[in-house]
């Protein structure tokens, strides 16, 4: 049985950090109507109000807290991209925006109400290292919310990508650097667990679901080359005639889904865990 390498983690979030930095405006195109469905969810989850203190970390271009600053919270952004953190500043310049690292956030212990993580967690190499600088930077009493993805069998968003590139025998680069499972905590008992070792109580993990609708399948290839990393990463790593086999492979799994007329339907399938620190 082939093992799996072991994680360079410093290797990994190196990566990561730099896939992002020429990937803003795909992502941000294709990706935040489907994660801006968490805006409010996650807030709700922080029972944010008006004056509540919110730290929002990996906050992309910023909508997450420019969603709350509409609900009366005073947020704050942080992102580990400079492009990302500087498209932030241009769209919402009266708000505040910093680069960091989740795993050395450069803020005081206890300086907020609340804090909200849209999908940070794929995205690391140590989770439960920013875990622990996530609830350190949370008050007590406050509250800390998380996005991730479900299992790619109900998150057919990258699901459908996952097994045509499994189906034509695609392997990863090898110059790629072997990150965490993907979708480690979309396992209820991982996800609670994750956020109870941090010292959070009263953990609630809960399913969202719904379906993302676009105009072509063309759009959603380009945006997997585009704007995400570590799938654009695995495309662009192989030869241009296996990543046309792995097109074909994923316009046939459509085409049998979708009437040749039809928008094509995504389903994104989504787990969103709540805790609380102790007083």
């Amino acid at each position: 049985m082939e093992r799996t390498p072991p994680i360079d983690a410093t290797a990994f979030n190196a990566f990561e950090a730099e896939g992002w930095e020429g990937r803003v405006d795909a992502y941000d195109r294709f990706f935040t109507p489907i994660t801006g469905r968490l805006f409010d969810p996650l807030l709700d989850a922080v029972r944010v109000v008006p004056g509540t203190r919110l730290l929002d970390v990996a906050t992309g271009p910023g909508h997450l807290p420019a969603r709350a600053a509409e609900r009366g919270a005073v947020p704050v952004g942080v992102d580990v991209a400079d492009a990302m953190v500087t498209r932030a500043r241009e769209l919402y310049p009266t708000l505040e925006f910093h680069r960091g690292d989740a795993e050395a956030l450069p803020f005081a212990d206890a300086e907020f109400d609340a804090v909200t993580a849209n999908f940070l967690l794929p995205h690391l190499a140590r989770p439960e290292r920013a875990m622990a600088e996530l609830v350190r930077v949370l008050a007590p009493g406050g509250q800390l919310a998380l996005a991730t993805w479900d299992v790619p069998s109900r998150a057919r968003l990258f699901g459908f990508f996952l097994e045509a590139f499994s189906e034509v025998g695609a392997a990863p680069p090898p110059d790629l650097p072997t990150g965490p499972d993907v979708f480690r905590f979309a396992d209820d008992a991982a996800f609670t667990e994750l956020l109870t070792t941090a010292g959070l109580r009263g953990v609630e993990v809960s399913p969202i679901g719904f379906d993302y609708k676009t105009a072509t399948f063309d759009e959603y290839w380009q945006a997997l080359q585009e704007g995400t990393v570590r799938m654009s990463s695995l495309l662009h790593g192989q030869s241009r005639e296996t990543r046309e086999r792995i097109r074909n492979a994923l316009k046939r799994k459509f085409d049998a889904h979708h009437a040749p007329t039809d928008t094509i339907t995504l389903p994104v399938a989504v787990k969103l865990a709540a805790g609380r620190k102790p007083i």
